[in-house]
């Protein structure tokens, strides 16, 4: 509220006295004096007459004055000051209480209709009445505090009331749109006329004595009463006083307290710049400038504003510039008369948004650890310019202040431009780091988040297991952080794979990368004797190691370990260079000690004899020179007579008797043979075998076998279980049918004394002792005419042709019908083979291929004479193309002579009979019967035979069977070809 007037000496007006009960009537003027009585006398404590007086002269002298007055009035009510009568009559209340430095106390209440506002402090006085009156001047223009800086304020009361009075103890003054019209129409002239064309008046221009006002209440020093106009309620406008209280108590430091009717609203101050207005608590804080952060309070935990909250600048009452920081900004920033804008050209803006944003760093670190972070500006577009500048400036603070609560303990801070985040879920984990390394000193403490925008860099899960990588620290304590992590890597997907490379300590003192390559082992064992396998110290071994790959240093792990393996390759050389590898042999040997294992695909396809291939493994030999596993015999093997002297093997030295022969066997000493996955670089002629990528196991060591200990190796392959499977297919079969020896010749030279089929074309192979059939077979030993290339028809064709060899018709037939199906179907191009000089005939005899038919068709045999036949089987055309002879019925044809008694096939018992045993149908045709068949050669002559073909489907025979056979089989042969 503005200054009381003081006091001022009563001066004698100027003119003749009248007399008693006379009154001069004279029109105001400017420049009249009162007399002293208007002003000592108590009836116009403010001296409001000779304001009035001034106001009136200056609307009579100017033409525009009057009009100028109402509208710049007007606009206040109307713009500016629109909706703000609550703010500036506890704004001026406000100022009153820093006035008189006492508590600021505000009570409005209804009496009689109106509303009376009732505040303590200094009352008014005569410069402030001049001040109301004057518009555009202020009685607080020097008051230290004071809120208002054009003291035009008090116009937003004309919004709820035209005749607003306000009272103190020394009295009161009034103002009144009413009364000021009756002033300007006496007063003619340009206001007058201004006033009939338009009835608005400048109400707080005139001022009027009231001294028939009670005094304010008991306690207070001022009390402005409003009677508002038609249709509006008071205590509407209290309730509305009472709504408004909360906020103007935060934003004004000189009111303690706001009573509305019954509702009080009161400043409480709870310390460390926590207050509680109403019910609502906030954390206050002051910076340079005059400025001030509010942050609500839920509790004891900030409830930051939203960015959508609707929050503008408090100037210290409410502008019209809106905000979206998270707290309330009350700072005197400089303002456009209508207190709504900044003036944004003043100089003092820059200063007041650097000490905002300063002010705002400090509100940050005011608040706990925990509920730091829920301060900084959400990402998003200013909602004024002002709101821009103040969140560039505040992120800008934030970013350069320490105010993130550092893992290094409680009471360290860092600036998010010297931080960094461990984005990986993990409590307690960060300040674990701190505690292990320097390096980890910028970290953030657990729980902490920072927003985005502000500089703080991110580490994360990969990024920390590359930095733990240079970390010494006891394996102790490298379990508890794998203990932090552990719960991490359980619930955040693809986690596990960003820590493949976290340090592990070893047992050797090493720290190497990637829990996958690292072996878990309760102690001493097998593991601890080979320097080459990361075996994790056991002090550090946690869960997560498995978790993140880290395997069990058991039996197959160890065997199938990378390291152990490249250790074992190198051994032999380093073993000649000097260096000890016992050791290492009997570490491998241990743990090949065991039961022999289900193949493994680690390990190559089809491995069924141990584990892993470890043949590479140095031993000594009976010399005591280092040799590969695999190159070195058991001195009482099975397998040791049955080697080529010349064979690159040595025998085991005795300092190796102790180690079992089962470890002996699985690291690759020779003992009997062993069967091992298929690997063309390892086993002989292996890349020459047609692979199909599906080969089952192989017996390898089969070239070491001496050309004249074939049948001993034989039976001993078959004799067990693994070695014989590995005979009857796939690559061993197909190495020994090229490789072993037989009374020194291929096991194809041979036939099996079953197969009676080749007799006289292959030799029977003799008696081998633990050597069956089936082995045989599997090693290329004969047991049916196989025709496959051109070799095989090659060798067939000589062994046919070979007078030397007894061969009857029947095998004779056998061979000739597989050749014949090798050439129809493609297995033999007739270019690649060359005909035969000699045949063997249907009668076993050997003949010159020049004179020599295929027998295509049996019922000619007889008639051919001296012509040797050989037999056609199933395809002659194809079996004399092979040999390069003609078809026995392109040589011989005739007509049978008479035509014989004709009848049904059927008609003979012995055909029935012969058809039923045979399954067959009878032949179409008839059949006609001869006592002797006679045909007529067309080449000349004539011959007898048992059968002979008619015209169409007839048959002429003396033989019925004969022709029977001979009518079947042309059927047959019709058949094939259709």
């Amino acid at each position: 509220m503005r200054r009381a007037l003081l006091g001022r000496r009563a001066v004698r007006l100027a003119g003749p006295r009248l007399g008693p009960g006379l009154r001069r009537r004279h029109r105001p003027r400017a420049g009249r004096v009162l007399s002293r009585t208007d002003v000592a006398g108590g009836t116009d404590p403010f001296g409001t007459a000779a304001l009035r007086a001034g106001v009136l002269a200056a609307w009579s002298s100017s033409r525009t004055r009057f009009r100028e007055d109402v509208n710049a009035e007007d606009d206040l009510r109307r713009g500016g000051y629109a909706d703000t009568w609550v703010a500036e009559l506890l704004q001026n209340a406000a100022d009153a209480a820093l006035a008189a430095e006492l508590p600021g106390r505000v009570r409005a209440v209804v009496v009689d209709g109106e509303l009376r506002v009732a505040n303590t402090g200094a009352p008014l006085d005569a410069d402030g009445v001049a001040a109301l009156a004057a518009l555009r001047a202020s009685a607080k223009r020097d008051a230290s505090g004071a809120t208002g800086r054009f003291g035009v304020g008090f116009a937003a009361v004309l919004a709820v009331c035209t005749a607003p009075r306000l009272v103190t103890a020394a009295g009161g003054v009034a103002f009144s749109a009413a009364r000021t019209a009756v002033e300007v129409a006496r007063l003619g002239g340009a206001a007058a006329a201004e006033l009939a064309r338009d009835a608005r008046v400048p109400v707080l221009r005139l001022a009027w004595p009231a001294p028939e006002e009670e005094p304010p209440p008991p306690g207070f020093a001022t009390e402005v009463r409003l009677r508002p106009g038609p249709g509006t309620d008071p205590h509407d406008l209290l309730d509305e006083l009472a709504r408004a209280a909360g906020d103007l108590l935060l934003a004004l430091p000189g009111l303690e307290s706001v009573t509305a009717g019954a509702v009080t609203v009161a400043r409480t101050d709870l310390g460390d710049g926590r207050v509680r207005v109403g019910d609502a608590g906030y954390l206050l804080v002051t910076g340079d400038a005059g400025v001030r952060w509010a942050l609500p309070l839920h509790g004891d935990r900030p409830a930051p504003l939203g960015p959508d909250r609707g929050e503008v600048l408090h100037a210290p009452t409410r502008s019209a510039e809106q905000l979206s920081l998270p707290a309330r900004l009350i700072a005197p920033f400089p303002l456009d008369p209508d207190r709504r804008r900044i003036r944004a050209d003043d100089p003092g803006v820059d200063v007041l948004v650097d000490a905002a944003a300063t002010g705002y760093a400090t509100l940050v670190r005011c608040v706990a650890p925990a509920d730091r972070t829920l301060l900084v500006p959400e990402p998003g577009f200013p909602r004024s310019p002002l709101d821009g500048r103040l969140r560039e400036a505040v992120t800008a603070a934030l970013t350069g202040t320490a105010w993130l609560p550092a893992a290094t303990g409680e009471e360290d801070l860092l600036a998010p431009e010297r931080a960094e985040w461990l984005d990986v879920p993990a409590d307690g984990l960060p300040e674990l780091l701190a505690a292990t390394d320097p390096a980890f000193a910028r970290l953030l403490s657990s729980g902490t988040v920072p927003p985005p925008g502000l500089g703080v860099e991110r580490v994360g899960a990969a990024a920390l297991a590359e930095r733990l990588t240079g970390v010494e620290a006891d394996p102790g304590r490298w379990r508890d952080l794998y203990a932090a992590l552990a719960p991490a890597v359980d619930t955040v997907p693809g986690l596990a794979a960003e820590l493949g490379a976290l340090p592990v300590p070893l047992v050797d003192g090493r720290l190497v990368p990637g829990p996958a390559s690292v072996l878990l082992a309760d102690g001493a064992g097998p593991a601890a004797a080979v320097p080459e396998l990361r075996v994790a110290h056991p002090d550090a071994v946690h869960p997560l190691l498995r978790r993140l790959g880290a395997a069990e240093a058991d039996r197959d792990t160890l065997l199938a370990a990378p390291a152990l393996r490249a250790a074992v390759e190198r051994s032999v050389d380093d073993a000649e260079a000097g260096l000890d590898t016992t050791a290492l042999a009997r570490a491998v040997l241990s743990l090949l000690d065991g039961p022999v294992v289900a193949p493994d695909e680690r390990l190559g396809a089809g491995a069924r004899s141990g584990p892993a291939p470890f043949g590479a493994l140095a031993l000594t030999d009976d010399d005591g020179r280092p040799a590969r596993a695999d190159e070195l015999v058991l001195p009482d093997a099975a397998v040791r007579d049955l080697l080529d002297p010349a064979a690159p093997v040595g025998v085991l030295g005795p300092e190796w008797s102790d180690v079992p022969r089962a470890a002996l066997v699985a690291a690759g000493v020779l003992d009997g043979f062993t069967v091992a996955g298929f690997d063309p670089e390892v086993l002989h002629d292996g890349e020459h075998y047609p692979d199909d990528g599906d080969t089952p196991p192989a017996v390898r060591d089969l070239d070491l076998v001496a050309d004249d200990r074939w049948p001993a190796a034989l039976a001993l392959l078959a004799a067990d279980r693994d070695t014989r499977a590995a005979v009857l297919t796939g690559y061993t079969a197909w190495w020994l049918s090229r490789h072993v020896r037989l009374d020194g010749r291929l096991p194809s030279t041979w036939r099996l004394r079953s197969a009676t089929g080749l007799t006289g074309l292959y030799d029977e192979v003799r008696a081998l002792p633990g050597v069956d059939d089936a082995v045989l077979a599997a090693v290329g030993v004969r047991d049916r005419v196989v025709v496959d290339g051109p070799d095989e028809v090659t060798e067939l064709l000589d062994r046919l042709a070979d007078p030397a060899r007894t061969v009857t018709g029947e095998v004779a037939a056998a061979a000739y019908s597989a050749l014949a199906a090798a050439v129809a179907d493609g297995r033999v191009d007739l270019d690649d083979v060359d005909p035969p000089d000699r045949v063997r005939t249907v009668a076993g005899a050997v003949a010159p291929t020049d004179r020599a038919v295929v027998l295509d068709a049996p019922w000619v045999l007889p008639a051919l004479d001296a012509l040797p036949a050989v037999p056609g089987g199933d395809g002659p055309a194809a079996l004399a193309e092979l040999l390069d002879v003609p078809l026995a019925s392109d040589r011989v044809a005739g007509t049978v002579r008479g035509t014989g008694t004709p009848g049904p096939w059927t008609a003979d018992p012995e055909v029935v009979l012969a058809l039923a045993a045979l399954g067959e149908t009878p032949p179409p045709g008839r059949l006609h019967r001869h006592a002797e068949l006679v045909v007529d050669l067309d080449g000349g002559g004539t011959a007898s035979v048992p059968a002979w073909p008619g015209r169409g489907d007839d048959w002429h025979a003396t033989d019925p069977l004969r022709a029977l056979v001979a009518a079947l089989s042309f059927r047959r042969r019709v058949r094939m070809l259709g």
